[in-house]
């Protein structure tokens, strides 16, 4: 079975950094477009970041420059850098499996999730 397991979510002050895992299992994890997604209560999910199997990245535009999103496939894991955290940045994040063949940017192009985890932002 997919199994998407999140982790590294917590508290930090505006201007640091965390980083995020999600450790992948069940699937040919190389080959699909993997994604970042978060939710803040009060508003749509939205895709952050994604990278195909290939390597191209996507990032959604008040990320760019301050988050990083990157693969290892040997690992079958899936990562989040975010730096220069602002309190906006504070949401649950989730990683999800997206396609073979492109990363979509709308989340019902993704058919599993992982549980997600917190990332809160203090000013």
């Amino acid at each position: 079975a997919v199994q998407l397991v999140e982790s590294g979510g917590g508290s930090v002050q505006a201007g640091g950094s965390l980083r995020l895992s999600c450790a992948a299992s069940g699937f040919a994890f190389s080959a699909y477009c993997m994604a970042w997604f978060r939710q803040a209560p009060g508003k749509e999910r939205e895709r952050v970041a994604a990278i195909r199997g290939s390597g191209i990245t996507q990032y959604t535009d008040s990320v760019k420059g301050r988050f990083t999103i990157s693969r290892d496939n040997a690992k079958n894991t899936l990562y989040l850098q975010m730096s220069s955290l602002k309190s906006e940045d504070t949401a649950m994040y989730y990683c999800a499996r997206g396609s073979l063949y492109d990363c979509y940017l709308a989340s019902p192009m993704y058919s599993y999730w992982g549980q997600g985890t917190q990332v809160t932002v203090s000013s």
